[in-house]
C-alpha cells in the first residue's frame, strides 16, 4: 500500500480544480471545515482524516467522470480544499517529527 504523501501527489484533477483548492487552502481551518465535511464529534488525526478525505474524493471525482447530476463542484472543491489543507499540516508534523 502506497503511503499518504504519494497517495495525495499521485492525484491529477483538472488544473482549474486544484488551482482553486491550493487557494482555497490558504484559509482552510481544520476545526471548522473538517468538522462541516466530516460531521461532528472528536476530530480524526491528521493521518486518518486524510485517508477518509482521500475515499470521499475519489467517490465524488467518480461522479465527475461519469457526469453522473448528483455530482457536486462546490463538494468536490471542499473536499480538495480540505485535501490540501490536512496534506499541509500532515508534511508540517512528520518535518517537526523528524528534527
Amino acid at each position: 500500500m502506497q503511503d499518504l504523501t504519494t497517495m495525495i501527489q499521485s492525484l491529477r484533477r483538472p488544473s482549474l480544480l486544484a488551482r482553486a483548492a491550493r487557494l482555497g487552502a490558504r484559509d482552510y481551518d481544520r476545526d471548522r471545515n473538517l468538522q462541516r465535511i466530516l460531521g461532528f464529534g472528536a476530530l480524526p488525526t491528521t493521518g486518518q482524516a486524510l485517508v477518509r478525505l482521500l475515499e470521499l474524493e475519489r467517490e465524488v471525482d467518480e461522479q465527475r467522470r461519469a457526469g453522473d447530476a448528483a455530482y457536486s463542484l462546490v463538494r468536490h472543491l471542499d473536499l480538495l480544499i480540505a485535501l490540501v489543507g490536512e496534506a499541509q499540516l500532515y508534511q508540517a508534523s512528520r518535518a517537526s517529527m523528524q528534527q
